[in-house]
C-alpha cells in the first residue's frame, strides 16, 4: 500500500524556498526548490522491487515539466499550485488553524506566481480573444492551449557511458571555462547541485535497501554514484532514477543504450536469458506502476543503431517482458525496416495476437524520409526519430515538440456554417465569415480562413510558452542530457536545444473531410437540398430530416478507397498540415507540425460538437485519428488502408492507425495478417496500432466488468484496460469496425 505523505508541509517549505530564491539565478532557484521535493515525493521500496525509485505522486505545490503522470493529474506546469488538489489534501490531513492560514497565503501567492498564469498573462490581446478558455474537456471551442513541457527524451546513452562521475567532470570543466569566458557560471553550479541531489536520492534509497536487507540493491545504488554502470542492473537503476528526477515520462531507444549491457551480462554468465528477462520485467512493472496513461514509451528496433546485434537481443527480451507483464505501460514501440532481423516482427505479432496491443509498429522505410521532409533535417538526424506519448515524433535528445494546443476541425466547420456562431451554446465563436456561399469553393475558403486564424494563435502560444519557460527555469536535468545545452552554456529553452519545435493536435479530420464531400456532392453538385435546409437539419440534430441525413450518410466516405472521398480527404489533409507547418516562418520555431494522434479527445470533442454534415449526430464521437468514421468503412480493411496511405506522411509529426482484429482471424489466419501488413507498409503505411479482441468480449465487459480486466484495447494514442475506460469511450471503441 502506498503511504501518502505530508504534502502540505512540503508545499509550504517549497513556497518558502521559492520566495527565498525568487530573485536568484533561475537555475539556483530551481535546484533549491527541487531539493525540497526530492526525495520527499518519491515512494518507498516495495516487496519484490529489483530497483529503487517510485514516482508515487507529487504534492499540490511544486515543480513539474507536465502535470500528467505523477500520481495525480496536476493543474499546471513548471512552478504550479493545484488549488483543487490542495483542498483535497487539506480535507485529508486536517491541518491546524495556523497551517491553514499559511496555506491560504501560499495559495494567494501562487495565483500570480505559477507558470501557467504567467504564460496566459503574457498573451497578446488578439491571442486572448482567440484562446478564451483552457477547459477543452468541458467547454465547446475551436482551439484550446495546453500548458506542459511534454515529450522529453533524454540522452540515456550519454548517461550510461559517462555515469554520474563522468557528468560531474564534464560540468566542472564547463564551469571553469565559463569563469574564463564570462559565461553563465551559475548555470553550471546549479547543474553540479542537480547531480549532488541525484546522489543524495540514491543514498536515501540505499539506506532503505540496507534496512530491508536488500544487499544487491544497496550495492547497486552506491555503485552508480561513484562510477559508471558496468552491468545491466546498474544501467537500468541509473537511467530509471534519473528519469524520475527529471520528470521525463518516456524512455528513449532503450535497446541502444541497454543492449550492450544485456549482451555482455549474458556472454559473461552474470545473467542467464531467463534472469535477464525477469530483470527487464521488474523494470517494466515499475514503469507500469507509474501510470502515466499517455506516455511510458520504450522504443526498440529501427535504423540508426550502432550496436544492432546487441540491441536486437535486448529488443527480444523487451517483447517477452511485455508478454509477461500484463499492464498498460510501457508503451513498447517497434521501429522496423526491410532487412531487420525477422524474429523481432515474429515475436511482436505473437505479443499482439495475445491481446497485449504492443508493440506498436513503425515503418522506418517510410518514416525516416518523412521526418527528413517534415522537420527539414538530414538523414542522420532523421534516423533518430522517436514517437512519444500518443505518437508525436521528435528527434531523440535533439529536438523538442511539446503539443501545446488542440484544434477541433469539426467544430471549426460548424462555426463557419453558422457565420461565427456556435449553436451548441448559442454564443459567438471565431470569425464571422458570412453564410451566403454561392458555391463549394466559397464555403471551403471560409473554412480555410477560420482554420488559419486559429492555427496562428496556437503557434504564437507555443512560441510564447517556450519563452516563458526559458525565462523561468533552465530545467536542469533536461539541459544536462539534451544535445548542445552544455556546449552552448544555456538552458534547454534559453537557446540550448538544437531544434526547438512544436506540435498541434488535430481532431475531427475525417469527419470534416467527409462533411465537405457531402456538402459538395449533395448540396452543390446534385442539389438534393439547399444549404439552408442543411443548416436546419443540423440544428435539429436531423429530427424530422431523416431523408436528408440518409443522403449525407450515403455520400462517399473516407476509408473505402473511393476517389471522390479520398481526393477531398487528401486536399483537406494537405491544407491542414501545410497551414500548421507554415507557422515555422511566423514564430521562428525550428518546426511546427500537425499531429493526428488522438487519445480519447475525439470522444470528448464529439460530445461538445453539434451534428455534422457527414451524417454524424450531435454529441457522437469524432473519428479517431485518421481512421474512417464509425461504421462508414463498408468495403473492408484493405480499402481502409488504401485510403490511409494516400495521406502524405511528410508534412506532419505523426499520425496513428488503430486497427481492431478478431481473435479468430489473428490466430487462425496469421499468414493473411502478415500479407496484409506487408502490402500496407510497402504502399506507404507509416504505423499500425493493433487490438486483437472479440466484439463479444467488449460487449460482455460492459455487463460484467470484473470478469474482463484482462481485455486491453488501443484507445487512440494509448492503451487501456477496457473496463477502466469511461462509458462513452467504451462505446466509441465498440463502434469501430472489427476485421
Amino acid at each position: 500500500m502506498v503511504v501518502k505523505k505530508d504534502t502540505l508541509t512540503m508545499g509550504l517549505q517549497f513556497t518558502q524556498v521559492y520566495k527565498q530564491y525568487q530573485d536568484a539565478h533561475p537555475g539556483i532557484r530551481e535546484i533549491n526548490c527541487l531539493k525540497v521535493m526530492f526525495p520527499h515525493v518519491l515512494g518507498d521500496i516495495r516487496p519484490g522491487d529489483l530497483f529503487a525509485g517510485r514516482d508515487d505522486g507529487y504534492g499540490p505545490i511544486g515543480f513539474v515539466p507536465e502535470g500528467n503522470g505523477h500520481g495525480h493529474n496536476l493543474d499546471g506546469y513548471l512552478y504550479y499550485c493545484d488549488e483543487v488538489f490542495l483542498e483535497e489534501e487539506i480535507a485529508r490531513l486536517k491541518p491546524e488553524a495556523l497551517m491553514l492560514e499559511q496555506l491560504e497565503e501560499a495559495k494567494l501567492f501562487w495565483r500570480t506566481e505559477n507558470t501557467k498564469t504567467k504564460t496566459r498573462k503574457a498573451y497578446s490581446e488578439a491571442m486572448a480573444i482567440t484562446l478564451p478558455s483552457d477547459q477543452f474537456s468541458t467547454e465547446p471551442g475551436i482551439v484550446f492551449p495546453l500548458y506542459r513541457i511534454g515529450g522529453i527524451y533524454l540522452d540515456y546513452q550519454k548517461l550510461v557511458t559517462l555515469g554520474i562521475p563522468g557528468m560531474q567532470e564534464e560540468i566542472l570543466t564547463s564551469k571553469m571555462k565559463a569563469f574564463e569566458t564570462g559565461a553563465d557560471v551559475e548555470l553550471f553550479q546549479a547543474m553540479e547541485m542537480s547531480l549532488e541531489l541525484f546522489i543524495d536520492t540514491c543514498t536515501f534509497y540505499e539506506d532503505q535497501a540496507i534496512a530491508l536487507h536488500l544487499d544487491d540493491l544497496a550495492h547497486t545504488l552506491k555503485k552508480i554514484t561513484v562510477s559508471r554502470p558496468e552491468n545491466l542492473r546498474e544501467a537500468i537503476q541509473l537511467t530509471w532514477m534519473y528519469n524520475i528526477l527529471s520528470g521525463a515520462l518516456n524512455y528513449g531507444r532503450m535497446d541502444m543504450y541497454l543492449g550492450d549491457f544485456y549482451a555482455r551480462d549474458l556472454a559473461s554468465g552474470l545473467l542467464s536469458e531467463e534472469t535477464a528477462v525477469e530483470m527487464v520485467s521488474a523494470f517494466w512493472q515499475l514503469i507500469a506502476d507509474r501510470k502515466t496513461i499517455w506516455n511510458g514509451r520504450v522504443i526498440i528496433g529501427g535504423k540508426g543503431r550502432s550496436n544492432e546485434a546487441n540491441a536486437d537481443l535486448f529488443a527480444l527480451a523487451a517483447i517477452e517482458a511485455t508478454r509477461r507483464v500484463k499492464e498498460i505501460e510501457p508503451q513498447l514501440s517497434l521501429r522496423f525496416y526491410e532487412g531487420m532481423d525477422p524474429l523481432l516482427m515474429e515475436k511482436a505479432l505473437v505479443a499482439i495476437g495475445e491481446g497485449r496491443t504492443y508493440p506498436m509498429l513503425y515503418n522506418d522505410d517510410i518514416n525516416v524520409q518523412a521526418v527528413m521532409d517534415a522537420f527539414e533535417v538530414d538523414v542522420q538526424e532523421a534516423l533518430q526519430y522517436v514517437p512519444f506519448g500518443c505518437g508525436e515524433y521528435v528527434l531523440n535528445h535533439r529536438s523538442f515538440g511539446t503539443p501545446s494546443g488542440v484544434i477541433n476541425l469539426a467544430k471549426t466547420l460548424e462555426v463557419v456554417l453558422n457565420n461565427g456562431f456556435d449553436p451548441t451554446i448559442q454564443k459567438p465563436m471565431g470569425l464571422m465569415t458570412g453564410n451566403d456561399f454561392s458555391d463549394f469553393d466559397a464555403l471551403f475558403n471560409a473554412y480555410k480562413k477560420q482554420v488559419v486564424h486559429h492555427v496562428e494563435a496556437l503557434a504564437d502560444q507555443e512560441a510564447l510558452e517556450y519563452k516563458i519557460v526559458g525565462e523561468t527555469a533552465p530545467m536542469l536535468y533536461l539541459s544536462l542530457l539534451y544535445d548542445d545545452c552544455i556546449a552552448r552554456g544555456k538552458g534547454i529553452f534559453s537557446g540550448g536545444i538544437s531544434y526547438l519545435g512544436g506540435t498541434l493536435e488535430t481532431y475531427g479530420n475525417t469527419n470534416t473531410a467527409d462533411s465537405l464531400v457531402a456538402i459538395k456532392q449533395v448540396v452543390y453538385e446534385q442539389k438534393k437540398f439547399s444549404l439552408e435546409t442543411l443548416m436546419k437539419a443540423l440544428n435539429a440534430n436531423f429530427v424530422g430530416y431523416e431523408k436528408e441525413r440518409a443522403l449525407l450518410l450515403n455520400a462517399p466516405k473516407f476509408g473505402n478507397d473511393d476517389p471522390i472521398a479520398d481526393d477531398l480527404a487528401v486536399l483537406h489533409h494537405e491544407f491542414i498540415c501545410n497551414t500548421i507547418k507554415a507557422q515555422k516562418e511566423r514564430t521562428q520555431l525550428h518546426s511546427y507540425l500537425a499531429v493526428i494522434i488522438n487519445n480519447s479527445t475525439n470522444t470528448t470533442f464529439g460530445q461538445l460538437t453539434g451534428a455534422s454534415p457527414d451524417g454524424r449526430k450531435a454529441s457522437e464521437p469524432l473519428a479517431n485519428a485518421n481512421m474512417p468514421s464509425a461504421g462508414s468503412d463498408k468495403v473492408g480493411l484493405t480499402a481502409v488502408m488504401n485510403s490511409q496511405v494516400k495521406l502524405l506522411p511528410n508534412i506532419h509529426a505523426g499520425s496513428v492507425q488503430n486497427i481492431k482484429f478478431s481473435k479468430e482471424l489473428f490466430s487462425g489466419s496469421l499468414s493473411t495478417i502478415k500479407a496484409l501488413l506487408k502490402t500496407y507498409f510497402e504502399r506507404g503505411g507509416t504505423q499500425a496500432m493493433m487490438t486483437v479482441v472479440n466484439r463479444g468480449d467488449l460487449e460482455n465487459a460492459l455487463k460484467e466488468p470484473e470478469k474482463y480486466r484482462h481485455v486491453f484495447v488501443r484507445v487512440g494514442g494509448f492503451s487501456a484496460r477496457f473496463v477502466e475506460l469511461d462509458r462513452s469511450v467504451q462505446l466509441e471503441i465498440i463502434s469501430r469496425s472489427i476485421h
